[in-house]
């Protein structure tokens, strides 16, 4: 079987470990962030990784060391913007367009080598011990986190001046989030690219939202969603040598299509009893 030739190669069965561990993450993520309209942020972030790795490569510096801290700081300032009420997609579009044409440029100056070309655009050759311990760790620290602090999530995102009222924090939350955020964004950087990897975040949760209404069931459904699409895609690119980013990105839209269709022959059948 395909599988067990896949997972007979070390590497091939690294890259399937990250890719779903990442897929898990970045669906329970995604699902608040859609639900409390930041999903341009995942967009954002993605683009500022591309200008920090643009930059990481015409200074001859490590990639993850120089992506990570901009992309965390990052986070934080788009989710300031986003909260605004005017103004606040223009300006994330501002910066995201900005950090974008700063990596266009320093790419053009410095070239582009095979560690960048991995980031940009994702390479399961790519995928190291290293990273497989890293993307391990940013997974269960973001779904024990998800976990643990569900209510507070649930809460926050839904109805944040009632968890004020009763005295929730609701901002450590959301720095949490952008925090998780942008954790799995790095880290998914190595597999799908950066210009790929917010497809991860927005489609499972758009996709369950057309055929479940509750929070857990989105949840619940964004995730097998997530999960399948990964697989589907990975062993695709594998069997017809397709890039493995675009091939995951493909598949989502397929699911998300097919869900779209399920959702409308499910208000149809309850219109019509």
């Amino acid at each position: 079987m395909i599988i067990a030739e896949i997972l007979s190669y070390p590497f091939l069965a690294r890259a399937l470990m990250v890719g779903f561990l990442i897929s898990v993450s970045s669906s329970l993520l995604g699902v608040s962030l859609v639900l409390r309209r930041y999903s341009m942020i995942g967009d954002g972030l993605s683009h500022v990784g591309f200008g920090a790795l643009g930059i990481a490569s015409l200074l001859s510096l490590s990639p993850m060391a120089v992506t990570l801290p901009v992309v965390v700081v990052a986070s934080f300032l788009l989710l300031r913007l986003s909260e605004r009420r005017s103004g606040g997609d223009s300006a994330i579009a501002l910066l995201s367009s900005s950090a974008l044409a700063l990596g266009v440029a320093a790419v053009s100056i410095g070239g582009v080598n095979t560690d960048l070309n991995a980031f940009l655009f994702g390479s399961i050759l790519s995928v190291s011990k290293s990273d497989a311990w890293i993307s391990f760790g940013v997974s269960a620290v973001t779904i024990f986190s998800y976990l643990v602090f569900y209510h507070q999530i649930y809460a926050s995102t839904f109805d944040p001046v009632f968890a004020r009222a009763t005295g929730m924090k609701c901002e450590r939350y959301t720095n949490l989030l952008a925090v998780l955020t942008s954790l799995v964004i790095v880290v998914g950087m190595r597999m799908l690219g950066s210009m790929l990897i917010s497809s991860l975040l927005i489609f499972p949760a758009l996709s369950a939202m057309k055929v479940a209404k509750t929070y857990l069931r989105v949840s619940v459904i964004a995730v097998a969603e997530s999960v399948s699409a990964f697989l589907i895609g990975f062993i695709l690119s594998y069997a017809l040598s397709l890039p493995t980013g675009a091939s995951i990105v493909i598949v989502h839209m397929c699911f998300y299509l097919l869900m779209m269709a399920a959702g409308w022959w499910m208000r149809k059948a309850r219109t019509s009893v």
